[in-house]
């Protein structure tokens, strides 16, 4: 049993950290809404942690089954994914420096933003920008690798622990992101959000060329 729960462990955990990423998602969640307050931001934090904790689970446990039902294969999924990501960081490139606005107007629309960061939570600050179509594809492939006898007690619990270490770098990242930005200050901060978002572009573009050689290759 421990030899499963270390082994589930360290392959979900080692296979999906780097791909979420959870430290440039963080970046690229705080540049898309840069006049949130610490209790929006705080509430954010929490409202992406759970979503993307729903998404990985959906994704190890019947991700495979839901892909094959509606008949979408992994690199169109991949294409897909990396065309809305790569959209995403392209605009994130182009958008202007945020002007500064005065309390009365920051006043005035504070419930208007609530409500919209609300909705924001889940498209597109948590998918496809936190947990993306490259990290759905990886937890479906480690889900379909899950042991042929049938999972055991130390898998399960190690699929359960994988995730709460995932979610908690999450959860960490997005609730500290502002103490990171004021060490970094305006300048710092506005120069890692459009590196971000430049390698938030590239991995969109490298998503999509990877599914598509896939499917070029699958012509021939």
């Amino acid at each position: 049993m421990l030899y499963d729960l270390t082994q589930t462990v360290l392959l979900l955990v080692t296979g999906l950290f780097p791909i979420i990423n959870p430290p440039a998602s963080a970046f690229m969640v705080l540049s898309l809404v840069p006049h949130a307050t610490q209790a929006e931001r705080n509430d954010l934090a929490r409202r992406i942690t759970f979503n993307s904790f729903v998404i990985l689970l959906a994704s190890l446990s019947i991700g495979a089954y839901v892909l094959s039902f509606f008949g979408i294969s992994i690199p169109v999924l991949r294409v897909a994914g990396g065309l809305i990501i790569g959209m995403t960081g392209w605009s994130l490139l182009q958008k202007p420096s945020d002007e500064p606005t005065d309390d009365h107007s920051q006043a005035l629309q504070a419930d208007t933003r609530g409500e919209s960061l609300a909705s924001k939570a889940f498209y597109p600050l948590t998918l496809p920008l936190t947990v993306g179509p490259g990290s759905i594809a990886v937890a479906i492939a480690l889900g379909t690798g899950s042991p042929k006898e049938g999972p055991s007690a130390g898998h399960i619990i190690g699929v359960a622990l994988a995730l709460v270490i995932l979610c908690a770098s999450i959860y960490i990242c997005m609730r500290y992101v502002s103490t990171t930005e004021r060490l970094l200050g305006t300048v710092g901060t506005q120069v890692a959000m459009r590196l971000f978002a430049f390698v938030i572009f590239c991995i969109g573009v490298q998503l999509c060329w990877s599914g598509l050689s896939q499917l070029l290759a699958s012509v021939h």
